[in-house]
């Protein structure tokens, strides 16, 4: 079967363990986070789809007029294709909803999924996020339905390319939803550090075992 998403899947080798959704930043691709989703989750099942935007070359899972600069009907759109991907392919390769890791570009779109189609996720790890939909373009139905769902985001203190007060405002609105947030500002930039790792990991550990 042909999904639409170019991806990389990694099947389980640990029962019992919920899948992974890998989703790079601009210029990764279906490898980048591979490594990363193994080292957090030892055994899980790995989706990794690369983003179908090109951005001089670089694959992105939506487009921006500049740093920061989103058309919201165009993220809309690219978020629930992507949604619909991950449905398909829960259905294929019979996975569980799995947790989003998204880094910066992948992370953005993350938490548009859970906004949208809160269906398809069991929660995310939002590396570097920032907000790029307001609150009219932020579902049909107004605010998202995410009770029973966790979300932990990593922001750099010192980070160059998301504005201040974008993320807490994500933050937010994610629990504005339901959903239990809990946001970390590292002392770093938008690169990840192993702050990063041992935060996911353990936060992981502790949501696996409650899902």
């Amino acid at each position: 079967m042909t999904l639409a998403f170019h991806h990389r899947v990694v099947p389980a080798s640990v029962p019992g363990r919920t899948p992974l959704l890998l989703l790079h930043g601009t210029g990764g691709d279906e490898n980048d986070l591979v490594p990363l989703g193994e080292a957090l989750s030892p055994g899980a099942a790995l989706l990794s789809p690369r983003g179908q935007v090109l951005e001089r070359g670089m694959p992105r899972f939506f487009s921006r007029s500049g740093e920061g600069v989103f058309d919201p009907d165009e993220v809309r759109q690219r978020a629930l294709g992507l949604a619909d991907f991950i449905a398909e392919a829960r259905r294929t390769y019979d996975l569980a909803a799995p947790i989003a890791v998204g880094f910066s570009n992948g992370a953005n779109v993350a938490a548009v999924i859970m906004m949208l189609r809160p269906d398809v996720l069991a929660g995310a790890i939002l590396l570097r996020p920032m907000a790029v939909l307001d609150d009219t373009a932020s579902g049909e139905a107004g605010l998202p339905l995410l009770a029973g769902r966790s979300v932990l985001m990593l922001s750099g203190s010192n980070d160059p390319i998301v504005p201040a007060g974008s993320a807490e405002w994500l933050a937010s609105r994610l629990m504005a939803g339901g959903a239990a947030v809990e946001h970390r500002r590292l002392q770093a930039g938008h690169n990840l550090t192993p702050d990063d790792m041992s935060i996911a990991k353990a936060w992981l550990a502790l949501t696996d075992r409650i899902a």
